[in-house]
C-alpha cells in the first residue's frame, strides 16, 4: 500500500483513503502512507467508529496528523447494524444517534485543552480534563468524514461531519437524487450550510486491457455487494432491486456462480466504472459537477492479490487527474 500511494502521488492524484476489516487497521495503514508520502491527502475510508472510544478516535487521529503533517481526514463509519452487533458486540439500534454522539465528542477532545469533557449520552460517557500538556495538531480543526449508504445516515453526516464518503456502489442518480437531499436536510436540522459540506463517493473501478475481464470483475464485486440487504436501497432506486433479491437467495445457498450471473450488463454499467484504461478514463467524468471527489476501489472479490495490483497500476497510470 505505502509504494501504491507513492505511485498515486507522484501520478497527481489528490488523496488516498484505506479501510478495514477483521484483517487490516486503517489507521496503521495510514501510518504507513504517511511515512511514504509527503504532499498527497490521506484519509481512512472507513475506520470503525464503534469499537473505539472517541478517547482513542481523537487520539489517533492526532497521532496521524501529526505523521502526515496536517494531510489527514478522519473518516469514521458504523458498519451495518448486524456488523455493530455481530462483530463488535455492541448495540445496533440507532447507528445515526450513535454517529451524532460519536463525532462531537471526538472533536471535544481534539480540543481538550480549550475545555473540560463532561458527556453521559445514550453510548458515550466521557469525563475528562486535559493534562496541561496537550499538543496541539498539525491542523486546528481535524476534518471528519462520515460513510453512509441510506438517507437517515447520510442526514446524520449533513447534521455533524464535515463531509460524506458515499459507498462503492452510489452512481449519479442516486447522488442527486437521495444523497443530495438527504445531506441538505440533515445541514439544515442543524442549522448548517449545505454548502460547507464536501461530498466524496467511493466507485468500483474495474480497468484491464481486456475489457470483458474488467467487467467480470466488476460483476463479481456488485454480487458481493448484493449479498448485503443493507445495500437494497441502491438497488431499488437504480432498478435492480430484482436482481439484488435474486443475488441474496443465491448468497444464502452458498451459490456463488448464481450470485454472480444475477448481475447483468446494466448493472455492471450503472454501479461500476469498468473496461479498458480508456473507457474507464472516460466514464470516471460521469461524476464531474456532481461530487468533490471521486474514490476509485478495485475489485478484490475472487480476485488474486497479483490481478488486485495490476488494476491499481492501471488506474494510476492511464486516470490520474487530468490525465
Amino acid at each position: 500500500m505505502a509504494a501504491a500511494a507513492a505511485d498515486a502521488e507522484r501520478a497527481g492524484f489528490d488523496s488516498v483513503w484505506t479501510s478495514e476489516l477483521y484483517n487490516r487497521s486503517a489507521t496503521i495503514t495510514v501510518a504507513a502512507l504517511a511515512l511514504a508520502t509527503s504532499q498527497i491527502t490521506l484519509g481512512t475510508g472507513i475506520l470503525y467508529g464503534v469499537g473505539r472510544s472517541p478517547l482513542m478516535l481523537a487520539a489517533e487521529a492526532r497521532d496521524l496528523d501529526e505523521l502526515s503533517h496536517g494531510r489527514f481526514i478522519l473518516g469514521i463509519g458504523n458498519g451495518t447494524r448486524r456488523m455493530i452487533s455481530d462483530w463488535h458486540g455492541l448495540d445496533g439500534e440507532s447507528p445515526a444517534g450513535r454517529i451524532e454522539e460519536l463525532v462531537p465528542l471526538v472533536r471535544d477532545v481534539w480540543n481538550l485543552d480549550a475545555a473540560p469533557v463532561k458527556h453521559d449520552g445514550r453510548f458515550y460517557h466521557l469525563h475528562i480534563s486535559s493534562l496541561g500538556d496537550l499538543a496541539a495538531g498539525s491542523q486546528r480543526q481535524i476534518p471528519i468524514y462520515t460513510a453512509a449508504v441510506n438517507p437517515r445516515m447520510i442526514e446524520s453526516a449533513g447534521r455533524v461531519a464535515d463531509g460524506l464518503l458515499g459507498h462503492t456502489l452510489f452512481n449519479p442518480a442516486y447522488i442527486e437524487e437521495v444523497v443530495r437531499p438527504a445531506l441538505a436536510k440533515g445541514a439544515e436540522h442543524a442549522e448548517r450550510d449545505p454548502q460547507d459540506l464536501r461530498l466524496a463517493t467511493y466507485t468500483l473501478a474495474a480497468c484491464s486491457a481486456d475489457e470483458e475481464q474488467a467487467r467480470r470483475e466488476a460483476a463479481a464485486m456488485i454480487a458481493f455487494y448484493g449479498s448485503v440487504k443493507s445495500y437494497g436501497a441502491i438497488f431499488e432506486h437504480s432498478g435492480f432491486g430484482a436482481e439484488a433479491q435474486q443475488i441474496r437467495e443465491a448468497f444464502a445457498a452458498r451459490d456463488l456462480k448464481g450470485m454472480v450471473g444475477a448481475v447483468s450488463d446494466a448493472m455492471v454499467d450503472e454501479l461500476s466504472v469498468a473496461g479498458t484504461p480508456a473507457q474507464v478514463a472516460e466514464k470516471l467524468r460521469r461524476f464531474d459537477g456532481i461530487v468533490d471527489e471521486v474514490v476509485m476501489t478495485v475489485p478484490s472479490f475472487q480476485i488474486s492479490p497479483e490481478r488486485v495490483a495490476e488494476n491499481l497500476a492501471l488506474i494510476t497510470a492511464h486516470c490520474a487527474p487530468g490525465s
